[in-house]
């Protein structure tokens, strides 16, 4: 048996901080949201994501003792919110596989921002499990959930999932999402081409009306191992063209400072769609996002190759003040922008750099 490493020395880091000013990163972006990645498991094998080649039989998933749990979750919740956190979201993976989830939405549903107000919980999912777990999350609390939903026809949706399971599955999901009350409900659709651009205009059209807000997402190059090309990005102008020729489409102003979709309403009083281009129109500069990876690893950017290590202290025994300066100093070490570094050097010779997979830090 090997000796395990001696404990990390914390004891700079025990000293009280003023939380009264806003906490800002080096580009003077405040923290406001914290996702919170529940598994690495997952029930689909979305080529953007979970590839399957990677992910196949033989890939080891994290054992239960490294994942964080409940009580550890929602003690850094409550550290997380002293420092600006209003909201959180929980992802994967796909969440609705840890067991015990609703737990867990009970906890955190308890809290409240350092202004006493509620704390706003939300919830990614592909929603193969949502139809039968609707109620239960919004008895637990759950404020409102997003889908993940690449295409209407089954032969799409499977392209892009690698699965078998069926669209009317997902819909299925978001209808009982809907009538127990967990909205407003957003619907998210990556787009590849080649592979399921063509389903831009019937998603659309599916979604006009319902009061459910749809948003089509730029292919990505998240993680080392989903094959992104440029050439497969369909673009957020190409995407507003097409809905535009069938159904003319109008800007309007985002909800709030940061948020990451371009917003646009139908000129007919439709209901709304969005846009998120992270490749082609970049907004890095308006990021006020970190990321609690599964294993208890602290992301500060969805395309970050390294993270800070917040399960070692906690289960070593280390005070919250600890624990806060640890959040505090990497948050105040901020320059991530990758985005736009990604944009400005469009035409130039890649050098690849290893990046955390999705799956353990969600999207």
């Amino acid at each position: 048996m090997g000796q395990q490493p001696a404990p990390a020395d914390y004891r700079a880091l025990d000293k009280g901080r003023d939380l009264s000013d806003t906490l800002l990163d080096s580009l003077q972006r405040p923290l406001r949201d914290l996702r919170i990645s529940v598994t690495d498991r997952c029930n689909l094998r979305c080529t953007y994501c979970m590839p399957r080649e990677v992910f196949d039989q033989s890939h080891s998933f994290l054992p239960r003792t490294e994942l964080l749990t409940f009580e550890e979750i929602e003690r850094l919740a409550r550290l997380f919110i002293r420092l600006g956190v209003r909201k959180i979201r929980l992802t994967g993976g796909e969440p609705l596989l840890r067991r015990g989830i609703e737990q867990l939405i009970e906890r955190l549903a308890r809290l409240q921002t350092a202004t006493g107000e509620p704390l706003e919980i939300a919830l990614t999912t592909n929603a193969v499990l949502l139809a039968r777990k609707a109620q239960g999350l919004k008895d637990a609390g759950l404020s409102r959930v997003t889908v993940s939903l690449d295409g209407l026809s089954d032969a799409a949706f499977r392209r892009m999932s690698d699965s078998e399971v069926d669209v009317a599955t997902v819909l299925a999901g978001i209808d009982a999402a809907q009538a127990v009350g967990l909205g407003p409900i957003k619907v998210n659709m990556v787009v590849r081409r080649g592979v399921n651009e063509h389903e831009i205009v019937p998603m659309a059209e599916r979604f006009r009306h319902s009061g459910i807000v749809l948003r089509y997402i730029e292919f990505m190059d998240v993680g080392s191992t989903n094959g992104w090309r440029m050439d497969d990005v369909v673009t957020a102008s190409e995407i507003l063209h097409q809905i535009a020729e069938h159904f003319p489409l109008e800007p309007i102003d985002p909800n709030y400072s940061g948020e990451v979709a371009a917003r646009w309403r139908y000129a007919d009083g439709a209901g709304e769609v969005g846009v998120i281009a992270s490749v082609s129109q970049t907004f890095c500069h308006e990021c006020t996002r970190l990321r609690l990876a599964t294993d208890g690893k602290l992301y500060t950017c969805l395309f970050a190759g390294e993270g800070l290590d917040l399960r070692a202290p906690l289960r070593q025994g280390e005070s919250d003040r600890v624990l806060t300066n640890l959040i505090a100093d990497r948050w105040e070490r901020r320059t991530d922008r990758y985005s736009q570094l990604r944009h400005a050097a469009a035409g130039q010779p890649e050098h690849p750099v290893k990046k955390v997979e999705m799956s353990y830090i969600g999207g």
